[in-house]
Order: structure tokens, then C-alpha cells, then sequence
């Protein structure tokens, strides 16, 4: 069964920085499209990005991210990381992470609340 993981949110000011990561379960990372999500209070969830190992690119789903989020991976760790910097009070949420695209079966982990105050 794949599972993915996300930690490392937590309280930051606006244009402070935070780093996340995502660890699987049931593979590896050798060739994989992961992607970030999340979803804020009130809010359905919505795709970030979506990372591609094989070639390293990135998929932004929204403007707002770009130049703001940078996503890598660490094939040895498993893991792959979401660095945000920049941060505004509307990326507050909870972060996932998941396959990309996820399926309508995936079962999605707790994810990592990120907060950002004003």
C-alpha cells in the first residue's frame, strides 16, 4: 500500500520560510511524480504542485507559488521536500503530500498543519 507522509509545518510570520517533507511508505522514489497539497479552513482541497523525478521538473498549479515554492527530491532518503519561502497568511493550511495525480482510491495521510500569521 503507498502511503505518504507529510511533516514539518508549523507557525511563521508572514515572509518567513518553512521547509516540509514527505516520506513514503510501499516504494521508492526512483521514478515518480509526487505532488504537494493542501487544503485551508473552510476550503476543498487544491494541488500545489507536482513534482517529476525522472526529470526533475515542476508543475505549478497556481501563479501565486511560483518563485515562492521549490520542490526536491532525495531518492536515498525517500523523501522529497517542499521548501516555501515567502510566506503569506493565504498559504495557511494543511500540506499533503501524494501521488500525482492521486486516484479517487488514495487514502490521504494527516497531513502537516502550516500557519501563517499577519
Amino acid at each position: 500500500e503507498v502511503q505518504l507522509q507529510a511533516s514539518g509545518g508549523g507557525s511563521v510570520q508572514a515572509g518567513g520560510s518553512l521547509r516540509l517533507s514527505c516520506a513514503a511508505s510501499g516504494f521508492t522514489f526512483d521514478d515518480y511524480t509526487i505532488g504537494w497539497f493542501r487544503q485551508a479552513p473552510g476550503k476543498e482541497r487544491e494541488g500545489v504542485l507536482c513534482f517529476a523525478s525522472g526529470d526533475g521538473s515542476t508543475y505549478y498549479q497556481s501563479d501565486s507559488m511560483k518563485g515562492r515554492f521549490t520542490t526536491a527530491g532525495d531518492n536515498a532518503k525517500n523523501a522529497v521536500y517542499l521548501q516555501m519561502n515567502d510566506l503569506k497568511p493565504e498559504d495557511t493550511a494543511v500540506y499533503y503530500c501524494a501521488p500525482c495525480p492521486p486516484g479517487a482510491n488514495y487514502e490521504w495521510g494527516q497531513g502537516t498543519l502550516v500557519t501563517v500569521s499577519s
